[in-house]
Protein backbone atom coordinates (compact mmCIF):
# COMPACT_ATOMS: atom_id res chain seq x y z
CA UNK A 1 0.00 0.00 0.00
CA UNK A 2 1.50 3.37 -0.91
CA UNK A 3 1.48 6.46 1.41
CA UNK A 4 -0.53 9.27 1.35
CA UNK A 5 0.51 12.87 2.11
CA UNK A 6 -2.11 15.32 3.65
CA UNK A 7 -1.20 18.95 3.65
CA UNK A 8 -4.13 21.32 5.20
CA UNK A 9 -2.71 25.23 5.57
CA UNK A 10 -4.14 27.86 6.98
CA UNK A 11 -5.85 26.11 9.93
CA UNK A 12 -8.02 28.32 12.76
CA UNK A 13 -6.05 31.66 13.10
CA UNK A 14 -1.72 30.83 11.96
CA UNK A 15 -1.01 31.25 8.43
CA UNK A 16 1.94 28.51 7.33
CA UNK A 17 0.58 25.94 9.40
CA UNK A 18 0.77 22.46 7.72
CA UNK A 19 -0.43 19.27 8.99
CA UNK A 20 1.03 15.68 7.75
CA UNK A 21 -0.80 12.85 8.20
CA UNK A 22 1.16 8.99 7.21
CA UNK A 23 -1.78 6.49 6.35
CA UNK A 24 -1.48 2.68 5.87
CA UNK A 25 -3.20 -0.29 6.27
CA UNK A 26 -3.01 -2.22 9.37
CA UNK A 27 -4.26 -5.54 10.45
CA UNK A 28 -4.66 -5.08 13.98
CA UNK A 29 -7.20 -5.36 16.33
CA UNK A 30 -5.75 -2.61 18.59
CA UNK A 31 -6.72 0.54 18.39
CA UNK A 32 -6.15 4.30 19.96
CA UNK A 33 -9.10 6.40 19.94
CA UNK A 34 -8.04 9.98 20.80
CA UNK A 35 -10.63 13.30 21.03
CA UNK A 36 -9.31 16.84 21.15
CA UNK A 37 -11.01 19.27 21.50
CA UNK A 38 -10.27 22.86 20.22
CA UNK A 39 -11.40 24.72 23.67
CA UNK A 40 -8.95 22.41 25.89
CA UNK A 41 -5.94 23.79 23.90
CA UNK A 42 -3.90 27.13 25.04
CA UNK A 43 -2.86 29.54 22.57
CA UNK A 44 0.64 30.15 22.82
CA UNK A 45 1.76 33.79 22.84
CA UNK A 46 2.78 33.24 18.92
CA UNK A 47 -0.50 32.22 18.22
CA UNK A 48 -2.29 35.12 20.06
CA UNK A 49 -0.47 37.66 17.55
CA UNK A 50 -3.50 40.19 15.90
CA UNK A 51 -3.18 41.50 12.69
CA UNK A 52 -2.74 44.71 11.32
CA UNK A 53 -6.17 45.31 10.71
CA UNK A 54 -7.14 43.69 14.04
CA UNK A 55 -4.91 46.09 15.99
CA UNK A 56 -6.04 49.13 13.86
CA UNK A 57 -9.85 48.41 14.33
CA UNK A 58 -9.06 48.03 18.09
CA UNK A 59 -7.36 51.64 18.43
CA UNK A 60 -10.51 53.13 16.72
CA UNK A 61 -13.21 51.17 18.78
CA UNK A 62 -11.37 51.87 22.13
CA UNK A 63 -9.73 55.60 21.45
CA UNK A 64 -11.61 56.64 18.07
CA UNK A 65 -8.55 57.68 16.29
CA UNK A 66 -7.00 55.44 13.12
CA UNK A 67 -3.27 54.46 13.27
CA UNK A 68 -1.42 53.28 10.49
CA UNK A 69 0.50 50.10 9.44
CA UNK A 70 3.66 52.31 9.35
CA UNK A 71 2.83 53.73 12.88
CA UNK A 72 2.07 49.63 14.14
CA UNK A 73 5.03 48.57 12.56
CA UNK A 74 7.61 51.38 14.42
CA UNK A 75 6.13 50.20 17.60
CA UNK A 76 6.63 46.53 17.07
CA UNK A 77 10.01 47.83 16.69
CA UNK A 78 10.05 49.66 19.70
CA UNK A 79 8.78 46.75 21.33
CA UNK A 80 11.59 44.40 19.94
CA UNK A 81 8.61 42.33 18.14
CA UNK A 82 10.16 40.48 15.17
CA UNK A 83 8.68 41.63 11.66
CA UNK A 84 9.53 39.59 8.54
CA UNK A 85 11.24 40.81 6.01
CA UNK A 86 10.16 43.21 3.82
CA UNK A 87 10.74 42.58 0.21
CA UNK A 88 9.35 46.15 -0.78
CA UNK A 89 12.13 48.32 0.65
CA UNK A 90 12.54 51.88 -0.35
CA UNK A 91 15.57 52.78 -2.59
CA UNK A 92 16.36 56.19 -0.84
CA UNK A 93 17.61 54.78 2.44
CA UNK A 94 17.22 58.83 4.01
CA UNK A 95 13.41 58.39 3.31
CA UNK A 96 11.40 61.01 5.61
CA UNK A 97 8.96 58.85 7.70
CA UNK A 98 6.73 60.17 10.34
CA UNK A 99 7.07 59.57 13.50
CA UNK A 100 4.34 57.83 15.56
CA UNK A 101 3.00 60.41 18.07
CA UNK A 102 2.97 59.65 22.10
CA UNK A 103 -0.73 59.19 22.37
CA UNK A 104 -0.90 56.86 18.94
CA UNK A 105 2.46 54.43 20.64
CA UNK A 106 0.37 54.33 24.10
CA UNK A 107 -3.07 52.98 22.00
CA UNK A 108 -0.75 50.64 19.91
CA UNK A 109 0.73 49.24 23.18
CA UNK A 110 -2.45 48.81 24.78
CA UNK A 111 -3.83 46.48 21.75
CA UNK A 112 -0.42 44.75 21.61
CA UNK A 113 -1.36 43.94 25.73
CA UNK A 114 -4.55 42.58 24.13
CA UNK A 115 -3.78 40.73 21.90
CA UNK A 116 -1.10 38.99 24.34
CA UNK A 117 1.79 40.25 21.33
CA UNK A 118 3.68 41.92 24.42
Amino acid sequence: MGELWLSTPNFIHPTHVETIALLSKLKTKQHIKIELHAEEIELTSSECKSTYSNIKQYVFDKYGFKVSSLYIAQVKEKCGIKERENYNKPKNVDLNQPICPVEKEEAIKDAFRHFQMI
